[in-house]
């Protein structure tokens, strides 16, 4: 799964990664080193410009909400737990089905944060033991230090319990794709740990490499079956992993030395 990532790069150079026509400096984020869902955030996608007579679709990167209500919602309760779609079950789900044929989103990050539940810990819930060791959270990342681009959908959701020139009268939520992890061997692995993604969890967002990222955005694409074709997993041997501290593991904790690799897991979690 994905349920927390870091995103720290500037508009400007997202702007040049994805070649954004459109961004509103008004609408700028601040580095975000412990995303959370529920937390605005970056999203790239390709849409005609809002009261523009020309219909032709414009990328633009937008500030969206994670965590996806869809349009039929009678309340946005649910959006916090709508962080995740599954690309196996994406296409027939009533919540993301919609979204998929023609509100696909790309989701910039650094990587994402998952943490290890160990063999070890399981036998302590095994054992009914009242203290459990700290979970070992790990960074993961592309090797190359690339844009991690995280295949997104995203919905609108009207609040009906406000006029229409609200501000707040229009809901733009996202929810990220996530596919079975890899089993094969990490770019750069941690010393002593996790050996393949499967090792940390059994889910990973999907990442879409560049020679993706236009189809994938392409509005006028909503063929299924040529959509699911793009949710193939990337070519393997591209990601690193590395133990981080388990500061990031409170929300309230977020700067750059979340980042920070640790030569093993911290004392008192395990792997």
């Amino acid at each position: 799964m994905c349920g927390r990532y870091a995103a720290s790069r500037a508009p400007e150079d997202l702007a040049g990664v994805f070649e954004i026509d459109k961004w509103d400096p008004e609408e700028t984020l601040a580095p975000d080193y412990n995303v959370a869902p529920t937390k605005e955030v970056y999203a790239v996608l390709d849409r005609p410009l809002k009261d523009a007579e020309d219909p032709k679709p414009v990328r633009q990167l937008r500030k969206l909400k994670w965590g996806l209500v869809p349009s039929w919602a009678k309340t946005p309760e649910g959006g916090a737990r709508m962080i995740n779609a599954r690309a196996e079950t994406v296409h027939e789900k009533p919540s993301y089905r919609r979204a998929f044929t023609t509100r696909r989103c790309i989701l910039p990050a650094d990587g994402y944060y998952e943490w290890v539940t160990a063999a070890g810990e399981r036998e302590l819930e095994v054992e009914g033991k009242k203290k459990r060791p700290r979970k070992q959270p790990y960074f993961v990342t592309p090797a190359d230090g690339s844009v991690f681009a995280m295949a997104g959908l995203y919905e609108f959701w009207r609040d009906r319990t406000l006029p229409d020139d609200h501000p707040q009268a229009w809901w733009v939520t996202c929810s990220v794709i996530t596919t079975e992890a890899e089993t094969s061997p990490l770019a750069v692995g941690p010393a002593e740990g996790p050996r393949t993604l499967a090792d940390i969890h059994p889910r990973m967002p999907l990442m879409l490499t560049p020679d993706h990222w236009d189809a994938w955005l392409d509005p006028a694409r909503t063929d299924v079956d040529d959509l699911r074709e793009l949710l193939a997993p990337p070519p393997a041997g591209l990601m690193r992993a590395y133990p981080v501290s388990t500061a990031v593991s409170n929300v309230r904790n977020n700067g750059p030395e979340l980042l920070t690799e640790l030569e093993g897991p911290e004392e008192g979690t395990l792997f």
